[in-house]
């Protein structure tokens, strides 16, 4: 009976400090030295939460934009997962070529003699998370044809905006650049309102 008195006294402290206080207190941490990010990351235009910059968003409704990868969760940050198809499975097969037909039919008329061999990879393929905010800086090129001709801006003026969001990951110093798609979408409209 000791033991066991002891034991659960044990659970009990446990799920007291490990449970709540410590939760707690790196919440309340965070919150004092990140606010921003503990917060998640929120970027707000004209005083309205437009988006995180961490959770990738759908754009394809409007072609003027920029748009994200492909998404196995539909862009939804409550459910995120990557595919689990293997490489010798035919639905894997059957995705990627959906994924590879729609960027072409979407970015050819606007880019004439694109190729399936000419699509970055992240264009045609889904992020470990299904929510990746940000495409490589050749895929933004590529879709630059599109939305300078859709928005009535001069194409290089558009490439201009993605070299200034284009980033190297681990803190600027390697990895190819990537762009993330909600701050370029921000930032064309900005320029589409001057």
């Amino acid at each position: 009976m000791r033991e066991l008195k002891t034991a659960a006294i044990a659970v009990i402290a446990f799920t007291v400090v490990l449970g709540l206080a410590y939760p707690l207190l790196m919440t309340g941490v965070s919150q004092v030295v990140f606010p921003g990010r503990a917060d998640g990351s929120m970027i707000e235009r004209d005083g309205k939460v437009v988006g995180s910059s961490l959770i990738g968003q759908d754009f394809s409704k409007d072609t003027s934009y920029f748009q994200s990868r492909p998404s196995a969760t539909g862009y939804s940050p409550s459910a995120t997962f990557f595919n689990n198809h293997g490489p010798n499975q035919q639905d894997l097969a059957d995705q990627l070529k959906g994924y590879v037909d729609a960027y072409l039919e979407r970015e050819q008329p606007y880019t004439p003699g694109l190729t399936a061999a000419d699509i970055p990879s992240d264009a045609a393929t889904t992020s470990a998370s299904g929510v990746d905010p940000h495409i490589s800086e050749d895929n933004a090129r590529i879709q630059a044809n599109r939305v300078a001709e859709e928005r009535g801006l001069d194409r290089a003026r558009v490439l201009e905006l993605i070299d200034d969001n284009a980033s190297r990951s681990l803190f600027g110093l390697a990895g190819d650049k990537s762009i993330n798609v909600l701050e370029l979408n921000l930032d064309l409209d900005r320029e589409a309102s001057r």
